[in-house]
């Protein structure tokens, strides 16, 4: 178990600095900054049956992880849609092993009353935590190595640590680091961010940075009408070695037997169109906009479901119900040339 003496202190971090704007969005992508995200969604669950348990529910191997590990997951309707996608980060400090589940607020509700429906019979209990627990993401291709020395190099591993005399868990996302924290601790946390150089973004420029890296996001572009397939997440989320989950067998049948008939695209736009622009090929539909930004980097771009036969490099039209249709390009995700995220 971890012991608050034993976890490395972070007193320093490399500077950083943007305000707002183009500023922002150059910070998230060239250097690094950082988003207070604590209205996310956070649930534990404990117990000695809590990985059997959630084992049944995700599409994730929740039963494999070791503590100090964490995987992306789903929670799917019986017919293999997408209900809300979440993290899962497997802790054991000194109140005893814990699942901490991690997901947008909007699937949160979704989220805690299924697992609390089917927990009966396991020797499981599960907890609200959204509002006991801040979280402050930090992203960046330059993300601090202080940050990152105590993780190990998988997605979503995690360690306790301190910062600046502050005890936090860090956790790797797609794009940098999460600091998860109590609620009490959460304003020290956010000062030692920005006392240490990095920045403070608002979710604009982050929700281009999303784009970008072709991330679905819940409730944009994935719902309850979307297979993991679609959504592109399968090799990310989907385990099809471990023992039956909800909607396992329409995931299953999907990956081995067939193809699915839309893919999560990226779209280079010749002018910016909002979100629900239905978009055609040949005069037929073929999807809609589920994300919009416009990228200072490459101007109006966009995430869609499109359907299989419309592959990257190819064309669609995009008709607004408000304003002129225009072009633009299929593309394959994430957008050419979007930078990983690394330490620095």
């Amino acid at each position: 178990m971890d012991e608050p003496r034993q976890v490395p202190r972070i007193d320093a971090l490399s500077p950083a600095s943007a305000t707002a704007g183009e500023d922002a969005y150059r910070a998230l992508t060239s250097a690094a900054a950082w988003i207070d995200r604590s209205e996310c969604g956070k649930l534990a669950l404990t117990g000695a049956g809590a990985a059997e348990f959630l084992n049944g529910q995700v599409t994730a191997d929740v039963a494999a992880l070791e503590p100090g590990h964490g995987t992306y997951a789903a929670l799917l309707t019986p017919k293999g849609k997408i209900i809300t996608d979440l993290r899962i980060l497997a802790v054991d400090d000194r109140d005893g092993p814990e699942l901490l589940l991690l997901c947008e607020r909007s699937g949160l509700q979704a989220l805690f009353d299924h697992l609390r429906r089917h927990l009966i019979g396991f020797d499981a209990e599960l907890h609200k935590r959204t509002v006991q627990q801040t979280l402050h993401s930090v992203i960046g291709p330059r993300i601090p190595a202080a940050l990152t020395a105590s993780l190990g190099s998988a997605p979503h591993d995690h360690a306790a640590a301190t910062l600046a005399d502050v005890p936090v868990r860090l956790a790797r996302t797609s794009l940098g680091v999460d600091v998860v924290a109590t609620a009490e601790d959460g304003p020290a946390v956010a000062a030692a961010l920005r006392d240490a150089g990095l920045p403070e973004v608002d979710e604009t420029a982050a929700e281009i940075v999303r784009v970008e890296a072709g991330i679905p996001r819940l409730h944009h572009d994935i719902d309850d009408a979307v297979m993991p397939a679609e959504a592109g997440i399968v090799e990310q989320a989907v385990s099809f070695t471990k023992g039956c989950y909800v909607g396992q067998e329409t995931v299953a049948r999907l990956h081995w037997r067939g193809r699915p008939n839309r893919h999560l695209r990226g779209l280079h736009l010749d002018q910016a169109v909002p979100v629900g622009t239905a978009l055609f090929a040949e005069e037929r539909e073929v999807g809609r906009v589920s994300s919009s930004a416009v990228s200072p980097e490459r101007g109006p771009i966009a995430l869609a479901l499109i359907r299989r036969e419309v592959e990257p490099g190819g064309t669609v039209v995009a008709r607004p119900e408000e304003g002129p249709p225009t072009t633009a390009e299929v593309v394959a995700l994430p957008f050419p040339g979007t930078p990983p995220a690394t330490t620095a």
